[in-house]
C-alpha cells in the first residue's frame, strides 16, 4: 500500500530555529516520492475533521508538529484508525518525542518519519481524558495553568514560572488506591507517568516505558521538596537523574496499571502540559498498545 501523509503544522511552526518547516517538508516528500498534504493545528483543539479527511483521501500517516499536548489531542481524536503518528518536536517539553527517541532536529525527524518502524505504544485515560504521556496533580499543574496564558512559550519562559511559583508551593491531600497499595498523602505533586520524563530531558520516572502496559506513578510528599528540587535543577544543568532518586525519603514511586486518586483539595490538573479542569476524583487506566508511533 502506498504511503499518504497528512502533516499537522502550528503556524508559527516555522518562526523556529532551523529550515522554513513546510519547505522542508516539501523538499523531503519530493524526494522520498510520497503524496502529502499540509494542514494547520486548530486552536480549539477539535480534530474530528480529521476522521473524515483520512478516509476520504487514503491517508496511511499523520504527522504532528507540535507539542505533547497538541499530539495527545490529535491521538485523542484518531487513535482507533489504521495510521501511524509521526511527530517533529516542536513544543516546549517534548516529553513523547524525546521518551521515544525522536530528535528535535526536523531533520532527522523526518528521517524516522519516512524510515522508522511503526510500533504500536501504550496511553491512558484519566476519568474521560486521553493522556498519551503525562498528566498530574499539583504543582506541576499549577505551573502548566499558568503557562497556558503566557503569549511567550519555550523552555526558559517555563522554568521561570516554576522558580515564580516555588515561593507560594503548597501541598495536597491525596488518597491513592490500586492493586499495589492504599495510602494517603500530603503530596506537592502526583504525577502519571506513561514516559520517563517532563520533557526537556527532564526525567521524572526513570523505569517508564511507552510499551510496557504499567503506569508510573510518582508522588513528591512535602517533607521533600528541596532535595527534589535541588536533583531536578542538577539535572537540567547536567542531564544526569539516577533512578535510586525514586528510593529516597518523601517520594513515593510504584507502577500498576490501573488507580483512582482522590482530590479533596482539588488540587490543579494538567494532561500532557496542557492545564484542565480539575475533580474531586480520578479514575486512570492504562491502555496497553493504543496507536502505531513511529519510531527509530
Amino acid at each position: 500500500m502506498q504511503r499518504r501523509f497528512l502533516f499537522l503544522l502550528n503556524p508559527r511552526a516555522g518562526t523556529h530555529k532551523g529550515p522554513h518547516l513546510p519547505a522542508l517538508i516539501q523538499q523531503r516528500c519530493n524526494e522520498v516520492q510520497v503524496e502529502y498534504t499540509i494542514e494547520h493545528s486548530r486552536a480549539d483543539a477539535d480534530y474530528n475533521w480529521l476522521r473524515t479527511k483520512i478516509a476520504q483521501e487514503f491517508i496511511t500517516d499523520v504527522v504532528v508538529a507540535g507539542g505533547d499536548g497538541t499530539i495527545s489531542t490529535v491521538v485523542a481524536a484518531i487513535r482507533d484508525l489504521p495510521v501511524n503518528i509521526g511527530i517533529i518536536p516542536r513544543g516546549s517539553g517534548n516529553g513523547l518525542a524525546f521518551a521515544a527517541g525522536i530528535s528535535k532536529d526536523p531533520v532527522k525527524a523526518l528521517d524516522i518519519i519516512f524510515k522508522g518502524k511503526p510500533q504500536r505504544v501504550d496511553a491512558f485515560m484519566i476519568n474521560e481524558h486521553f493522556s498519551c504521556m503525562l498528566s498530574g496533580l499539583g504543582f506541576d499543574a499549577q505551573v502548566a495553568h499558568e503557562f497556558d496564558r503566557q503569549q511567550k512559550r519555550g523552555f526558559w519562559k517555563y522554568t521561570q514560572l516554576t522558580l515564580r511559583n516555588l515561593t507560594g508551593i503548597k501541598p495536597f491531600l491525596f488518597h491513592v488506591q490500586s492493586k499495589e497499595l492504599n495510602l494517603s498523602l500530603h503530596a506537592f505533586f502526583i504525577s502519571i507517568a506513561n514516559s520517563n520524563q517532563f520533557g526537556n530531558h527532564v526525567t521524572i520516572a526513570p523505569k517508564a516505558s511507552l510499551q510496557d502496559g504499567l503506569l508510573d506513578i510518582v508522588a513528591v510528599e512535602k517533607t521533600n521538596l528541596f532535595t527534589v528540587l535541588a536533583r531536578v535543577l542538577w539535572h537540567i544543568r547536567f542531564g544526569t537523574f539516577t533512578s535510586d532518586y525514586a528510593k529516597r525519603k518523601g517520594i513515593t514511586y510504584f507502577q500498576t496499571d490501573e488507580l483512582v486518586i482522590e482530590n479533596p483539595g482539588l488540587a490543579p490538573f494538567h494532561i500532557d502540559g496542557d492545564g484542565k479542569q480539575t475533580a474531586k476524583t480520578f479514575t486512570v487506566k492504562v491502555i496497553p498498545g493504543a496507536y502505531s508511533l513511529l519510531m527509530p
